[in-house]
């Protein structure tokens, strides 16, 4: 489901297999303005992410099928997608995997559970950065 907003704040890819997560994020990031594109797997998140036009991309770490890890690595690699700020969100929270994260050029690592106020903050910092 996607959220259009005439007069949005960014456009974000919410990309988690926890659907109670996906829905707590769309609502609370399309009440602040942003406009909102889901996915429940890697693979669907990597292809939503080469269609375009997003400003930033939440991505779960541990999910079936390609990983965040490995999605955030193909968008890194990917001339289309490499500027997009990306947001890992998860439940491992061993300074090895935010190492990892940052290893693998993400611009933030929040852990589960998480503020959402606080996530629309970085957000909010985030989609408003100049991209270089």
């Amino acid at each position: 489901m996607t959220a259009l907003v005439a007069d949005a704040v960014g456009r974000i890819l919410v990309a988690d297999d926890d659907p109670v997560i996906l829905r707590l994020l769309e609502v609370n990031f399309t009440l602040e303005g942003f406009e909102v594109e889901l996915a429940g797997r890697g693979e669907e998140a990597l292809d939503k992410a080469q269609e375009g036009g997003f400003d930033l991309i939440l991505l779960d770490v541990m999910m079936p099928g390609l990983d965040g890890w490995q999605v955030c690595e193909r968008l890194k690699a990917d001339p289309l997608t490499a500027d997009i700020p990306v947001v890992f969100l998860s439940a491992r929270t061993q300074e090895q995997d935010r190492a990892r994260g940052f290893g693998l050029g993400v611009a933030a690592y929040v852990t589960k559970p998480f503020d959402p106020d606080e996530l629309i903050e970085l957000a909010r910092k985030l989609v408003s950065q100049p991209t270089s």
